[in-house]
């Protein structure tokens, strides 16, 4: 059995003259970001290893998440802009020593993954997290496993 969450980036302002991937996280991310981290632990929810688009916004709220985990980080460039083939490669080649993997990503591309995998059809808000679980013993199966949400967060209704 594994587990795959999937984390949109916090709220992100767009100062004048800053390229979409190096927009910066705006106060409110940076506050979303620690409460969402702080509910995620104090919920017991595990993760092995973040792996994050580069992208400034995405990359920022991974490395707050990371002040309560204190875990690996990986950036992914496919995570930027992500399309659902790049989050479905991205999820069969990983690592199968990993059980509880987290991806830190961007809109639309991580509402459009999560709901290739539930019957819920949702939009991700900025910072929000869902859990699935994945019935499989190898990430490599990932594509015909039963795939399952097993919850959706947001930093409004916590």
């Amino acid at each position: 059995m594994k587990t795959l969450i999937l984390i949109r980036h916090a709220k992100s302002d767009w100062p004048e003259n800053t390229e979409d991937f190096d927009r910066p996280l705006a106060e409110k991310g940076f506050h979303d970001a620690e409460k969402m981290s702080h509910f995620l632990k104090n919920q017991n929810i595990a993760i092995d290893k973040f792996f994050s688009s580069p992208a400034l916004r995405a990359l920022t709220t991974c490395e707050i998440f990371n002040k309560k985990y204190e875990i690996e980080i990986e950036t992914i460039a496919k995570l930027y802009n992500a399309s659902d083939t790049n989050f479905e490669n991205i999820t069969l080649g990983l690592d199968d020593n990993l059980n509880h993997v987290a991806m830190f990503s961007h809109n639309n591309g991580i509402s459009n993954f999560a709901n290739s995998m539930s019957e819920d059809m949702f939009m991700f808000p900025t910072c929000g997290v869902a859990g699935f679980q994945i019935e499989c013993e190898s990430w490599a199966d990932f594509h015909d496993a039963k795939k399952k949400l097993i919850y959706f967060h947001e930093p409004k209704k916590i």
